[in-house]
């Protein structure tokens, strides 16, 4: 196409000498008068089709941009949304005037379900290893090393779990370690 536009660019200039020194043909100057004015207008079209594309790609931006700002704004609304129930049982819990041991009990459970359900829900993940995993220095934190007949650098036992979010380590988990022997 653009070579096309350079054609029509240098037949309108080849022509335009013969129309300029007075040659008896008419017809030759009129043809490149329509030529150049073909040419204009299509330079007219072709700059108004780019400030258009220019425009949108911008909006495109700025609407990209807006919606990043809300995505980080908004972003814990999903979180707060499942821990709103897990507040609320927590405030029923102690508005009961003579609680039982027993009723006690099954609130926290029922409580800590509806915490864990949040968590699932947000992809907040437990790091819980068990005695005898190896140290994964990624996801654990070794705070002490203690003799043990497991084999060396391996989890004796767990302090305090840990957890990710979203394959993002958040906390990890603290360990004892066994030492070598």
């Amino acid at each position: 196409m653009q070579d096309e536009e350079n054609k029509n660019f240098q037949d309108v200039t080849q022509e335009t000498p013969a129309a300029e020194s007075g040659a008896p043909d008419g017809g030759a100057a009129t043809g490149a008068e329509q030529k150049l004015a073909e040419a204009e207008a299509r330079l007219a079209e072709l700059q108004d089709s780019f400030l258009r594309a220019k425009a949108e790609s911008e909006n495109m931006r700025r609407r990209a941009q807006e919606d990043i700002a809300k995505a980080h704004k908004f972003a814990i609304e999903s979180f707060a949304e499942a821990m709103v129930p897990v507040k609320d049982s927590l405030e029923m819990a102690l508005k009961v005037e003579t609680p039982s041991i027993e009723s006690l009990k099954e609130g926290v459970e029922m409580t800590l379900k509806q915490l864990v359900s949040a968590f699932d829900k947000n992809r907040l993940l437990e790091v819980n290893p068990q005695p005898g995993d190896k140290l994964d220095p990624m996801k654990h934190q070794a705070i002490s090393m203690v003799p043990s007949e497991q084999e060396a650098n391996t989890i004796v036992s767990v302090l305090q779990k840990g957890y990710t979010i979203a394959d993002r380590l958040l906390r990890p988990a603290l360990v004892t370690v066994s030492q070598q022997k």
